[in-house]
């Protein structure tokens, strides 16, 4: 259950008090299976599976949060397809073109028509509340996705003014430093992936990957006024990842260093198991929020 990616989102630590009746707020806002007219359906669900009663799951200063959906598939070509034999057969029929008015009344009667027909999508995307640093880190690198968790958490408690990360240190400037030379914070080392961007408008975009990322070749690129966008890095030996300039990390992973302590223990169930790796990646991504909060300068909400 390891989050694989991590999208940040602030709130101020007075808010804590509001998560003390958190499951009784998620119950009115629980995953309810998408209508037959309904393109979609969000709700929250158990993080141990949806036939869970349970909608919450805290350890220590972490609470982890599960939001459950369902989408109806209905791809554009299939409606458009069936749109133009539809309009095809009238006109053949009248003798006449359809206007514009027409043929979007048309195309709304067939997607009412073709919904409750279409396949459904699950999805489901994992949160975990930090109350320690007034922290959302949800496990996605989509800034929609993201944004729509904490919509339905605000809809779930009625208010939560979370908020994107701000920072007062540029991410861009930083990471360029890095790879050219300046120190990096403790414990942190680079990688062997990078993104570069001429900053003019259209610039050129170089991907590397497998890259020593202190050789000439990047060199050069940094001499020619690039800028990174996204470096690799890892975490003493504990995590590696991919951090953007827009400080979402994609690419997470747990190295030896973290799950070590999780091999050669006995747990008599999944439940427990999975207790174990919570409270396992709940203290890695804290450490790493903390430490980007002070190298990037992370304001802190009012």
């Amino acid at each position: 259950m390891f989050f694989r990616n991590l999208s940040f989102f602030r709130f101020p630590l007075a808010q804590n008090k509001t998560f003390e009746q958190l499951d009784e707020a998620l119950a009115d806002c629980r995953l309810k299976p998408v209508g037959p007219l309904d393109a979609l359906s969000r709700g929250f669900v158990s993080p141990f599976g949806r036939d869970e009663p349970v909608l919450s799951h805290r350890i220590g200063h972490a609470i982890w949060l599960t939001l459950g959906g369902e989408d109806r598939l209905l791809p554009a070509a299939v409606v458009n397809d069936a749109l133009g034999k539809k309009i095809a057969d009238i006109e053949a029929k009248d003798g006449r073109k359809l206007g514009g008015r027409a043929r979007k009344r048309l195309k709304e009667d067939l997607v009412h028509e073709l919904l409750p027909k279409a396949f459904i999508k699950p999805m489901r995307c994992d949160g975990m509340l930090d109350l320690q640093h007034g922290v959302v880190a949800i496990d996605t690198s989509s800034r929609k996705v993201a944004e729509g968790f904490v919509t339905e958490l605000r809809h779930a408690l009625g208010s939560f003014p979370a908020v994107p990360l701000n920072v007062e240190a540029s991410a861009r400037i930083v990471l360029t430093g890095w790879i050219a030379g300046e120190f990096l914070p403790d414990g942190l080392a680079l990688g062997d992936e990078c993104e570069l961007k001429d900053p003019s408008e259209r610039g050129a975009v170089v991907r590397c990957t497998r890259q020593d990322l202190a050789g000439e070749e990047i060199a050069k690129h940094l001499e020619s006024g690039k800028q990174v966008t996204r470096l690799a890095l890892t975490l003493e030996d504990r995590l590696s990842f991919v951090l953007g300039d827009d400080l979402v990390v994609r690419k997470l992973k747990f190295l030896e260093g973290a799950v070590e302590s999780l091999e050669g223990s006995e747990r008599d169930s999944l439940r427990a198991e999975l207790d174990a790796r919570f409270a396992l990646m709940a203290g890695e991504v804290s450490r790493l929020f903390a430490l980007l909060e002070q190298t990037f300068k992370l304001s802190k909400p009012e």
